[in-house]
């Protein structure tokens, strides 16, 4: 059974961020937990580039870990990188995930050398306030550029439901219209059930 993906607007801010970075700096996506940062980091790295490769810091080895007293090497950094890992990139078009970085927070400081190298582009993802914790002993690289991801937006919502109609109603509406009970009643289900899923 294939993924589930919703459209989010959050998408189109990362694709700026590719366009205006061209490889100059990583992407730091921080929000609440269970936002969909992880997810929409894949999907961006699928779609985007050619290839990628995924490092979680939960459940990364040592070997990973350690990996990163080699960045005085590079050839040596990714040579060790892509072996612990069990996979390789396949172009230069390919970008590297760093999946819960607050777990590690030395692989955030190794951003600067890794942009500065300019083999691949990183994306970043952590929890917010573990991100804030996590940061007391390490440089925040000037590399690093930030995006808050928040929950779903209602707009959002309606189209992950397949309520296109009603959000193309919304876009048209004159708010000082009243509003058609064929679209009101269904709105309000709608709002309804996005307050009780808090967005998510």
């Amino acid at each position: 059974m294939s993924e589930i993906t919703f459209k989010r607007k959050f998408y189109d801010e990362m694709l700026e961020w590719k366009k205006n970075s061209n490889g100059k700096s990583a992407l730091m996506i921080d929000g609440a937990r269970r936002v969909g940062k992880s997810t929409i980091a894949e999907e961006f790295a699928k779609n985007e580039y050619d290839d990628y490769l995924l490092i979680d810091f939960v459940n990364a080895s040592k070997d990973i870990k350690d990996n990163f007293d080699n960045l005085g090497n590079m050839d040596v950094f990714f040579r060790n990188l892509f072996l612990f890992a069990g996979k390789g990139l396949k172009s230069s078009n390919s970008v590297i995930i760093f999946d819960e970085v607050q777990f590690f927070p030395r692989a955030r400081a190794a951003i600067k050398y890794l942009v500065a190298d300019g083999r691949y582009d990183y994306l970043e993802t952590g929890s917010l306030l573990s991100i804030k914790k996590n940061t007391q002993n390490i440089l925040i690289p000037s590399e690093e550029h930030h995006l808050k991801m928040n929950p779903m937006d209602f707009e959002e919502f309606l189209l992950a439901n397949g309520d296109d109609n009603l959000l193309d109603f919304l876009n048209k509406w004159e708010y000082l219209e009243p509003i058609p009970d064929a679209f009101f009643n269904p709105l309000c289900e709608k709002l309804k059930m996005y307050y009780i899923t808090g967005g998510m």
